[in-house]
């Protein structure tokens, strides 16, 4: 049987949260890091608990999130691949909870303010509620972006 998002929310997977050193070089590159600096590989609901914290009118982007995350486990940078899954995974379970105990996961943006085409209903909910909070959303060919994000940019440090 397939687990529900909810229950992949609070899976833990042996050995996480983890700090690694990226050693190969190769591999760093790919993941826009230095050789010899440390990686966080961290659980759903570390991002689940810090995307809650976003109030209402402001974003996050996915690299303010990771840079929180690490810097609060003292290390250099949060896996960019697990960030992508885990906060996909975040939004899924809150929409799965119906109400209860909500994740405002939508105003979690990808780099540079872009609206997340993963997300449930994407792109067309995440829209919606963003521009109930006052978000102003522009077209740059098919994909969508917060305008003017970084004035609305919650400070999570």
């Amino acid at each position: 049987m397939r687990k529900t998002y909810e229950e992949k929310l609070h899976t833990v997977g042996k050995g996480l949260p983890t700090i690694e050193t990226i050693g190969d070089p190769g591999a760093a590159v790919r993941m826009g890091i230095l050789p010899g600096e440390t990686m966080l590989v961290t659980i759903p609901v570390n991002y689940d608990r810090v995307m809650k914290l976003v109030p209402y009118g402001k974003v996050i982007t996915t690299d303010e999130l990771r840079e929180f995350l690490a810097a609060e486990a003292g290390a250099d940078t949060t896996c960019p691949l697990t960030t992508g899954i885990f906060i996909n995974i975040v939004a899924h379970a809150s929409q799965e909870r119906e109400g209860r105990d909500e994740t405002c996961w939508w105003r979690t943006l990808k780099k540079n303010g872009e609206l997340n085409p993963k997300y449930p209903g994407a792109p067309d909910l995440q829209r919606s509620l963003l521009e109930s909070e006052g978000h102003v959303i522009v077209e740059k060919g098919i994909r969508l972006f917060v305008d003017n994000y970084r004035e609305r940019l919650f400070n999570i440090s």
